[in-house]
């Protein structure tokens, strides 16, 4: 198939906050070239692998990228020039030691990732397989229930709201076309709710809308009174689930509700407020409800609530199965979220997944911030099999690419479609 690889190359544009990133380029002595473009994340994880900036206060604020630019070409590029790119994971393997850190600092975690993704889709196309197929194999079928972030706060919007994301999942669809179309009709049911009360309608980075709330609690009840609007029932239809990114207001051992000004709580009093909330709104997962050191308060957040819903870990897992070993022998979750620029390599992220089905365990695929219009992920999502995707609202155009593949992939798949967990 002369699948061998003949070029490596990057470029730096710019992620959906118009900040830089990385596209990767490889070419086949076939004669296809592809590329693959690098998300960016803006609450992360402490233990993630290490996204590379140029530190340059004269070019975007420091946040180039030309060293991740430059350690593609100049060091990646030759160790891989002339390899089958269909050899995945000696291709990840070589670039992890060619970095030599625990965190792929040297090189930068951004830097391999273009590599690895775009050596995936340059292998799928010339397999002549969607990528899906061609990482998944033929058992990959199941397309994802989206969870569709429609209400910001925390680091992803300027508003009095402590909490990250709430996000609605369209569990009562039959398809991922009808999820969608649940998805949409909420949230611009949510739109004309937010206008008629006054109150901004602009969007945070995720796409969900960022108005200034009198409290967490409200952002709820909005929701809710969204999916009605839209005719859906609450929690049959389309249900809720949050990521509070807890470790963004983790200070000195309590948690600060400042924004809200619903003061300071310690981990039994978060979970005390995550139990009375489960109990009151059709809540199904909580990603992040406590910070990410927090590993005591998560294990009796997952013993009070682990039964009746699902419990997320991602800034205390970062897709790492060190850190996913501690979990599951400390009963941590009973879910992780897996994202490929956490940890690096495509082969790694798949590594992420197959721990997480051995415990037993759920997990979500999930987007960033700071995303770009790669559509890689929702072939990956649909690969692993996971029944569920984090991949931001329904604008943007960024958010909306992954959700149009997902619904060319259920087209291509026709009868053989499956959807959902």
């Amino acid at each position: 198939m002369r699948t061998a690889i003949t070029s490596v190359d990057a470029l730096e544009i710019l992620d959906s906050r118009g900040n830089p990133t990385l596209r990767v380029f490889v070419s086949l002595e076939n004669g296809q070239r592809v590329s693959a473009s690098v998300p960016s994340g803006a609450s992360t994880g402490e233990n993630e692998a290490v996204e590379l900036r140029d530190g340059d206060p004269k070019r975007y604020g420091g946040l180039g990228v030309l060293k991740a630019v430059a350690n593609v070409r100049d060091s990646i590029a030759p160790i891989i020039l002339g390899m089958d790119v269909t050899r995945q994971a000696e291709i990840d393997r070589l670039m992890i030691e060619l970095d030599g850190t625990p965190n792929k600092a040297k090189l930068g975690a951004n830097s391999i990732l273009g590599v690895s993704m775009a050596c995936a889709r340059a292998a799928a196309i010339s397999c002549e397989l969607p990528l899906y197929a061609y990482l998944g194999g033929s058992n990959a079928v199941r397309v994802p229930v989206p969870m569709m972030n429609v209400l910001n706060g925390g680091k992803h919007a300027d508003n009095s709201v402590d909490f990250q994301e709430f996000m609605i999942a369209p569990i009562g669809a039959p398809c991922f076309a009808e999820a969608l179309r649940y998805g949409s009709e909420t949230f611009h049911a949510l739109k004309t709710i937010l206008k008629k009360k006054g109150l901004a309608t602009s969007v945070g980075d995720e796409g969900g809308f960022a108005p200034n709330l009198g409290s967490n609690e409200e952002a709820c009840e909005m929701i809710l009174e969204a999916i009605e609007a839209a005719g859906y029932a609450p929690g049959k239809d389309v249900a809720l689930a949050l990521d509070p990114a807890a470790s963004s207001f983790f200070e000195n051992g309590v948690y600060n509700l400042k924004k809200s000004g619903q003061g300071i709580k310690n981990s039994a009093e978060m979970i005390a407020l995550w139990k009375s909330w489960v109990a009151k709104y059709p809540i199904i997962l909580l990603e992040d409800g406590l910070a990410e050191d927090d590993w005591v308060g998560f294990a009796d957040l997952t013993l009070e609530l682990g039964g009746s819903i699902q419990i997320v870990g991602d800034d205390i897992y970062v897709t790492n199965t060190r850190f996913i070993e501690r979990g599951i022998l400390e009963k941590a979750s009973n879910a992780v979220l897996i994202k490929l620029n956490q940890i690096g390599t495509v082969t790694e992220t798949v590594e992420a997944v197959k721990l997480c089905r051995k415990a037993g365990w759920s997990f979500l695929m999930s987007h960033r911030s700071g995303e770009t219009e790669d559509s890689f992920l929702a072939d990956f999502a649909v690969a692993m099999d996971g029944g569920q995707i984090k991949s931001g609202s329904v604008c943007r155009s960024e958010r909306l690419c992954k959700y149009n593949r997902f619904l060319e992939i259920e087209h291509e798949l026709g009868k053989s479609a499956l959807f959902g967990r």
